[in-house]
């Protein structure tokens, strides 16, 4: 019978065979994975054989054979073969997967902790339950004090390191005894440098490990290995890392400051318009190490609220689409089985399924977009008062109990509302009245 490990996937392997980077072929026979590697003092030998499912493993030279077994090598070879595809087809689009496998995982709790963040400021603004709010507190500040460490484990895993070695240095960065260790002269604050120096930190300690597997003898080196991945990049986090990944955070905050204050309006008509064709082209994933420093130094991202009015210019012109088709069934079957999730932030299906195959309503969905954020951003320069999200993930009507403001939730929820409503007033105009040709559209086959 074929033997079948559900579990065992490439996202698992990969780490363990060295990275992608790594393998230079993935051929199998009935029952053994083989890999050609480039390196093999990058292959962890043992973790391998500990891995649930794999049943051996063999070493000659570059040749790497795994075990799986019937069934599990066909279904796992292949996979392989298609991540290692992936992560290597374009250097760009590869870094930036990456970084979204690193901060992806972590969404949920940030959703978590955002909700009770607000549930607690609300509590607090209304004065109720007063001996709650600092236990509120409490639970959605315990995570975000230490993400540092939780993008340091992520990092090392996702880079081909250890992941505890990646976590153990990140967590130099948030240990609360910093405030007596002087640097230059100069004491260290805990959690200094956010998630973007635990992100650094993490990255030098998987080249200071795989430095230390290639010359480091055997014997040693379950002893020296780990030391040295914890001390050298430890100390530079200390000496350097901190201090720049602290000076870039700060940037990136005083940035954002800086362009609603001084451009609302265009840059925010600039992000909702563009935010849809990122997502296509998978650039978007470059901004989730913002929002999480913007989180973590301001306490929320004020470019979210903005970019997520792309989402309510898909709605206007989902609608518009709807209501110009009459006679499409198929077309307007899928505006009304995907508008619930459109309304909840979950694009995909409207975009996909409704207005990037027809053309033109992609194009006037990203004018709804402009439009939507555009308001977002004049009312944050125009004094209606900043508006920001406690987390990231949600968007559309989802991202309500996120929202926090410079003059309070109230104003946060009716200044995003009302960004909605451009947003899908605008889509829908624009694509009732330009997305389609002159010509009566024709309805496509049922």
């Amino acid at each position: 019978m074929p033997t079948e490990h559900p579990h065992l996937t490439p996202t698992l392997l990969l780490p363990l065979l060295g990275g992608p980077a790594n393998l230079r072929s993935v051929t199998h026979c009935m029952t053994r994975l083989r890999v050609e590697v480039a390196d093999p003092t990058l292959v962890r030998t043992a973790e391998l054989r500990a891995t649930p499912g794999v049943l051996g493993v063999v070493m000659d030279g570059t040749a790497v054979q795994v075990v799986l077994g019937p069934g599990t090598v066909t279904r796992v070879a292949a996979a392989l073969r298609a991540e290692r595809q992936a992560r290597t087809a374009a250097p760009t689009r590869q870094t930036l997967r990456r970084v979204a496998r690193i901060f992806v995982p972590l969404i949920p709790a940030l959703i978590g902790c955002g909700v009770i963040a607000g549930l607690a400021g609300l509590l607090a603004n209304l004065r109720w339950a007063p001996a709650l709010v600092p236990a509120l507190n409490a639970v959605a500040s315990g995570f975000m004090s230490l993400i540092g460490v939780f993008v340091g484990y992520r990092t090392a895993k996702e880079f081909g390191g250890t992941p505890v070695l990646g976590g153990a240095v990140a967590a130099v960065a948030v240990w609360p005894g910093l405030a007596q260790v002087e640097v230059f002269g100069r004491g260290l604050t805990p959690g200094q440098g956010g998630v973007l120096g635990a992100l650094a930190a993490a990255l030098l300690a998987v080249a200071v490990e795989r430095g230390c597997r290639r010359v480091v003898p055997e014997a040693l080196d379950v002893l020296v290995t780990p030391t040295l991945t914890v001390l050298l990049p430890g100390l530079a986090t200390l000496y350097g890392l901190m201090w720049a990944a602290g000076e870039a955070s700060s940037a990136v905050g005083w940035f954002a400051d800086w362009l609603l204050s001084h451009g609302g309006a265009v840059a925010g008509f600039v992000l909702g318009g563009l935010f849809l064709p990122l997502v296509m082209l998978g650039l978007h994933q470059a901004l989730i190490p913002v929002h999480a420093t913007l989180i973590a130094e301001r306490g929320s991202t004020v470019l979210l609220p903005i970019l997520a009015m792309a989402g309510a210019g898909q709605v206007g012109a989902a609608v518009a689409v709807y209501l110009r088709l009459p006679d499409d069934i198929s077309v307007r079957r899928t505006v009304r089985s995907a508008l619930p999730a459109g309304l909840l932030g979950v694009g995909e299906p409207l975009v996909y399924g409704v207005s990037l195959p027809l053309g033109r309503p992609f194009a006037t969905a990203c004018v709804g977009g402009a439009f939507g954020g555009g308001f977002v951003g004049f009312m944050a320069q125009g004094g209606g008062g900043t508006v920001g999200a406690t987390a990231i993930g949600p968007s559309g009507w989802a991202l309500f109990p996120l929202l926090r403001g410079d003059h309070g939730p109230v104003e946060a929820v009716v200044v995003y509302a009302a960004g909605l409503l451009v947003g899908y007033a605008a889509g829908f105009l624009a694509t009732y009245f330009f997305g389609f040709p002159r010509k009566r559209p024709r309805a496509a086959s049922p």
